[in-house]
């Protein structure tokens, strides 16, 4: 199940997109992983995680197990809301039939945004739960364009009025490594690699006729679960004042500085498009400081 703040996050970050832009999207394509995955990897056979096609996934809101590694909806799924849009179909059913008339979800659970050869000469590849990185699933979105648009023209008019999405991407890239013994002075020299798929990725929408485009950042790992009981610490100091281990979130942000500076020169390069920073980490973080204050709104977004 997703930790109580990525619900907080959705609630966050749909309302300031919607309040902030003044288009209203006809269609919304996105790139990722589990964050906002909403069947590909069920699809797919859910081979290394054949549970999530039971209950309780999917208990709270769709009563029924959808591929979502959640017991509710995703962030992409309010951001669709937000903009009175369908929920996303996987591309992996719009292969099977379905139609992509106002989008298709791409992400898939476990993807990472460095291709799976990076880890596999790192022999860190018996980890991983897929091959379908972010350049896969871009690859994915090439192949289904023709039937969006038929040439440079109607392409140009249909991705004028369609929200692009790329990530969240790039916990996993790192989850891996960490999970592997990885020290995080190790794992600051991948984060260049790291943030520069993402920005290629978004680079190569662009190129392909993308205008309106969402990158977010990085979690504040160091409050997740996962990595609380995994790499707890005997030491007070480790540990901020909300109980989170200081270095991993110091690491998040890392990441998510070099992410904005490369989206300031994509900013440069494409003054045409626009493309949005998504503040995860401060929108996650507004539930980690004042837990009770958000309570409601977690109960309202399951």
């Amino acid at each position: 199940m997703k930790n109580k703040f990525f619900i907080l996050v959705i609630l966050f970050q749909t309302v300031d997109l919607a309040l902030s832009t003044p288009k209203k999207y006809e269609s919304i394509f996105n790139f990722g992983d589990s964050l906002s995955d909403t069947g590909n990897l069920l699809l797919s056979g859910a081979l290394v995680f054949p549970v999530i096609g039971q209950l309780p996934y999917g208990e709270t809101f769709f009563q029924h197990a959808t591929g979502r590694c959640s017991d509710g909806r995703l962030i992409i799924d309010f951001i669709a809301e937000a903009f009175s849009l369908p929920y996303l179909q996987p591309y992996l059913a719009v292969k099977q039939g379905q139609s992509s008339q106002h989008g298709v979800n791409f992400a898939f659970s476990g993807a990472t945004a460095l291709d799976a050869e990076f880890f596999f000469h790192r022999n860190m590849g018996s980890i991983l739960w897929t091959n379908n990185s972010l350049n896969v699933q871009l690859g994915w979105f090439r192949k289904l364009k023709s039937d969006l648009c038929s040439d440079n023209e109607s392409c140009d008019d249909f991705f004028k009025k369609s929200l692009f999405l790329v990530g969240e991407i790039g916990g996993n890239d790192y989850n891996y490594a960490f999970f592997l013994g990885g020290s995080i002075k190790q794992l600051q020299s991948m984060v260049p690699s790291v943030v520069g798929a993402i920005a290629n990725a978004t680079s190569a929408l662009i190129e392909e006729g993308a205008v309106e485009l969402m990158v977010p950042g990085n979690f504040p790992i160091g409050c997740s679960a996962v990595y609380l009981t995994l790499f707890e610490s005997p030491k007070k100091e480790d540990y901020d004042r909300h109980g989170c281990l200081k270095a991993f979130n110091g690491f998040a942000k890392y990441h998510n500085n070099q992410l904005k500076q490369a989206l300031d020169t994509l900013r440069q390069k494409y003054p045409h498009a626009r493309i949005f920073y998504a503040d995860y980490y401060g929108a996650a973080m507004r539930y980690v400081h004042a837990p009770l204050h958000h309570e409601q709104g977690f109960m309202v977004g399951l």
